[in-house]
């Protein structure tokens, strides 16, 4: 793995470069859509690529070694050839979901035992065996084994959380510099940034981290419930450590308006599932504002859902027939609606790419967050 570093905003911290991967390049500032399962929610692959235009995708360790099983995507030649998804895809090492399986596991220094979600039964995972997973499941981007603290967490137990977080690391590296790829195409470590809402112990977290030499970081632990002036000062004082020649991966970030607030911070990559969720419930991201579908006012509304976005779905269906669909429960509408929203994501980086290498990202960006606020 290879990041080249193209341009830098004169107005802020914002950047624009190449991210060359085993299974293409990905544009920086990007977003990257979640699939959990190794499906993104009601989304055709081919729709990912040529309607919405995503680059990267993610898969969680912690589900596809639940169902499928590491023996089927072997089997299949890794989750690639599994979904028959071409472009790279990043697997998060399943730290979260155990985290947020908070009365059924247990953490201690040598790894989390859990209850599965499905049928109860136990498991157990290390940093080792999180390596190893993620090694079958054939992820170009591979997540390092951590945990994630709550909000609000006090500062002893952020501490030793970090300390855990850290102490895992360690056995992620040597894991992954002990073991081989199983497809033939690299696989590239990124280590976690850790230590809730407190200065010193994500400075000393971002110094770790950067120590590593990794081909890529990522801030882990944000987007939990602080509020997002916590947000931005932990992700600014981060991204003033971690180098500049590898990218920086805000995990589970967020709105429009967090992504453009962190975009001008200095952070590349983004995920989350807001856009997909929230299009099941019929909220709708546009450039001009937050649409609620469902209401009365776009009963009769001709026009299309946002013909600025260029996508097909975007410009070809009105907002009055998507409602019409959502009201009556039509799968189509989830469709629809998930389809423009990850094309509005995609559009909203790709225009702040551009605006980057023009040198105006920081001007547009404050005029951005305005328009991407309003409920219409």
């Amino acid at each position: 793995m290879k990041f080249d570093l193209l341009a830098t905003d004169p107005g802020s911290s914002a950047r624009a470069g190449l991210l060359h991967t085993g299974h293409g390049v990905i544009e920086t500032p990007i977003f990257m859509p979640v699939g959990t399962a190794g499906s993104v929610k009601a989304v055709h692959q081919r729709e990912l690529e040529q309607d919405i235009q995503a680059q990267i995708i993610l898969g969680n360790t912690y589900h596809l070694y639940l169902r499928p099983g590491l023996g089927v995507l072997e089997k299949a030649g890794g989750l690639h050839r599994f979904n028959g998804w071409s472009k790279p895809i990043l697997t998060d090492s399943g730290g979260y979901q155990v985290y947020s399986l908070a009365a059924n596991r247990k953490i201690t220094p040598e790894g989390a035992t859990f209850k599965s979600h499905i049928d109860g039964s136990k498991h157990h995972f290390t940093p080792e065996n999180v390596m190893d997973i993620q090694r079958s499941i054939g992820a170009d981007i591979v997540m390092a084994f951590d945990e994630c603290t709550p909000y609000p967490c006090d500062y002893a137990y952020a501490k030793k959380s970090l300390d855990i977080t850290h102490q895992w690391l360690k056995r992620c590296v040597d894991r992954m510099q002990s073991t081989e790829p199983k497809y033939g195409y690299g696989q590239a470590l990124f280590p976690i940034v850790q230590g809730s809402v407190y200065k010193d112990l994500r400075e000393r977290s971002a110094e770790f981290i950067a120590a590593q030499n990794q081909p890529g970081n990522a801030i882990g632990g944000l987007s939990v419930g602080e509020p997002h002036e916590d947000m931005y000062a932990m992700t600014s004082l981060v991204c003033a450590i971690l180098p500049a020649s590898k990218p920086r991966y805000l995990m589970g970030v967020g709105t429009p308006e967090n992504i453009l607030e962190c975009i001008a911070l200095g952070v590349d990559m983004f995920d989350c599932v807001m856009p997909t969720r929230n299009a099941r419930n019929g909220m709708l991201f546009t450039a001009d504002g937050i649409i609620n579908i469902k209401n009365e006012r776009w009963k009769d509304d001709l026009s299309p859902i946002d013909a600025t976005l260029g996508g097909y779905v975007s410009s070809f269906y009105s907002k009055a027939y998507l409602r019409h669909l959502m009201i009556n429960k039509e799968i189509l509408g989830a469709q629809i609606a998930t389809i423009h929203n990850l094309t509005f994501y995609l559009w909203l980086v790709k225009e702040a790419r551009k605006k980057i290498q023009e040198g105006t990202f920081a001007a547009w960006k404050n005029d951005m967050v305005k328009r991407v606020r309003e409920r219409r």
